[in-house]
């Protein structure tokens, strides 16, 4: 099966795709909201994306404080995968992206990119982090079977 992952930022989004098997995930694109795009837009380019690549699912990260509990930025992303959502041909999941940030900024500095130029990887990153959180939890759901 294949997985687009999303992490939801208010300047960017982070995109990943898993390969086809659904087992890796792999940074994708950045879409750029700017200041003055709607959601229409970002919809618009989800949607190219699900039908270019034969997307099966959507998974999109949910900003969990870090004690769990569901924040302003948790419920604001939760109004906004609604959305998504509603307006996509697939099923669309949150799934927890606690930290995942920090793990792509921390991973990209140990491979030496500078500050700077770690804007549009970060969020790319953080994407494929939550995407492949996600599949990970499934396979590892998938293999607790007693049979």
């Amino acid at each position: 099966m294949r997985a687009l992952g999303l992490d939801l930022g208010t300047r960017r989004v982070g995109v990943a795709l898993s390969d086809s098997g659904g087992s890796v995930a792999t940074p994708l694109t950045t879409i750029d909201r700017g200041r003055k795009r709607h959601r229409d837009e970002l919809l618009r380019e989800l949607l190219a994306l699900v039908e270019a690549y034969d997307v099966e699912i959507v998974v999109v990260g949910m900003p969990r404080s870090l004690d769990g509990t569901d924040g302003p930025a948790a419920k604001r992303a939760a109004e906004e995968i609604a959305a998504i959502g509603v307006n996509l041909p697939v099923p669309v999941e949150s799934y927890d992206e606690r930290l995942t940030t920090l793990i792509a900024e921390q991973s990209l500095r140990d491979l030496g990119v500078r500050a700077k130029d770690q804007r549009k990887a970060v969020d790319q990153l953080a994407a494929a982090e939550i995407l492949q959180s996600w599949l990970d939890h499934g396979r590892a759901t998938e293999g607790d079977d007693p049979q």
